[in-house]
């Protein structure tokens, strides 16, 4: 039985991921076409071809990881010596340089493309992680809901931190003397400020969580050296079938909640128009309670359900609210009821997440059992790529849509098709896509009886 300490220090982990990941996915659209000054088109071009780029780099990191050998330990050391490079670089990328227009383009991929690279190095490793902390499967969903109540306290955290744009050390107006209504009026210097205190918190949990977390299971990796290794490792990844429908589950889930972030800041500023920053702070702060509220269900309900039925059940509830947003009057009475379905669809997604990377556990049982070799890290870092890969295609379609519909930061009232397009991002497009992860898991076979025969398995070779 691990200690509790181990699984606070493991939560500490995804809370500094999570502090960037969050802003990447609710403000950076927002800071690349109204603050850096980039052209939605090109914004939308940059988020796809640097979140694919980052995407594809995460098995490479997962290959790597299993075969790093230190006295720490194969994944928990990269915790340690990434923690610096990625507060440097997370405040660099949110930093808007003099030069010409071509100039900053060309800066914007460069710090984005490094940013992904120390996310990823940092990241699949301590996703990793989960599959060596323990081996009992019950065990491996409590430390993954620690994991996620602490990666959606630091969302709040982050959350928090922005209201700095609100109330703040550097005043409630821009440099040129307007008020800040949204985070898209603020200045580039108040954004770098902003996001350095970020970064500077996330290198302190980062190393936190190596001082308190121990790996604890020696896994069958079946590693030789050479690309005959990684040949086998990737031939056994492509033909684990409960890999590729949980990857497309994961996938769907991460594009439903990146387009609903994402937009948000665009639906408060232009389709409700009251006190934009204010309100779209509370909401998407109501999102990270919801989540930590649904952290702690995700054991009891799955132990009830099970793994995959809850997961299926928690992306239906999120896809029928997600519609209802559509219908909403404007009014105040609209926003009340704005806020309550943000908060329960906020829960259902908070009771899912955690079992997600619990089910990417046990599909690295799966394949060890199958294959004689688990490769938890490149199987975990497909659950990175999961989160690339929907934040990559939701940041790409959230800013082409609103290309399309002709969206103008500069016009004061948008164009009624424009905010139609608004209304559509945070409701039936988002709804879609959970849809599309219940397919993916309905065709899924790792449930209850499958896995407690897996682990008997194991546990006999193991000895």
């Amino acid at each position: 039985m691990a200690k509790l300490t181990e699984k606070i220090g493991y939560g500490l982990g995804d809370m500094a991921s999570s502090m960037f990941w969050k802003i990447f996915s609710y403000y950076l659209p927002i800071f690349y076409s109204d603050v850096f000054g980039l052209k939605p088109v090109h914004a939308a071009t940059l988020l796809l071809v640097t979140k694919l780029y980052d995407a594809v780099s995460d098995p490479f990191m997962g290959i790597i990881a299993d075969r790093t050998q230190t006295r720490w330990g194969k994944y928990r050391p990269y915790l340690l010596w990434m923690a610096l490079p990625f507060a440097v670089i997370g405040i660099f990328s949110f930093y808007v340089p003099d030069g010409s227009y071509e100039f900053k383009h060309l800066y914007a991929y460069v710090m984005y493309i490094l940013m992904m690279t120390v996310y990823t190095a940092v990241n699949v490793p301590y996703g990793a992680m989960l599959g060596v902390v323990t081996d009992n499967s019950r065990e491996r969903s409590v430390f993954s809901s620690f994991r996620m109540f602490f990666a959606y306290a630091g969302s709040f955290l982050a959350m928090g931190i922005f209201w700095l744009f609100e109330k703040s050390i550097f005043g409630a107006t821009n440099s040129a003397g307007k008020m800040i209504r949204s985070v898209g009026d603020a200045d580039a210097a108040q954004w770098t400020g902003v996001i350095a205190l970020v970064a500077l918190l996330c290198a302190l949990f980062f190393i936190g969580c190596f001082l308190l977390t121990r790996e604890n299971v020696k896994v069958e990796q079946g590693l030789q050296s050479g690309w005959t290794s990684i040949r086998k490792d990737l031939k056994a990844l492509a033909s684990n079938g409960p890999w590729w429908l949980l990857l497309g589950a994961a996938i769907s889930q991460l594009l439903c909640l990146s387009i609903r972030g994402g937009a948000a800041a665009y639906y408060f500023a232009n389709v409700l128009d009251i006190h934009p920053l204010l309100t779209c702070a509370v909401f998407l702060t109501l999102g990270e309670i919801g989540q930590m509220a649904g952290v702690v269900f995700a054991v009891p309900v799955s132990e009830k359900l099970g793994k995959k039925q809850s997961f299926m059940f928690m992306l239906a509830i999120a896809a029928v609210l997600s519609c209802v947003l559509w219908f909403l009057p404007t009014q105040v009475k609209g926003i009340w009821m704005l806020m309550a379905l943000q908060l329960v669809i906020s829960l259902s997604f908070g009771v899912a997440a955690p079992l997600v990377w619990s089910m990417f556990a046990d599909v690295a049982d799966y394949s060890e059992l199958r294959h004689g070799s688990s490769s938890t890290g490149l199987i975990f870092s497909s659950s990175s790529m999961a989160q690339k890969f929907g934040g990559a295609i939701g940041g790409f379609l959230l800013l082409s849509i609103l290309g399309i519909f002709g969206y103008d930061r500069e016009l004061a009232i948008q164009a009624p098709e424009t905010i139609n397009a608004i209304k559509a991002l945070m409701s039936f497009i988002p709804a879609a896509s959970a849809i599309l992860g219940i397919v993916f898991l309905a065709f899924y076979p790792l449930n209850i009886q499958r896995m407690t025969e897996i682990q008997q398995q194991l546990k006999r070779q193991r000895g």
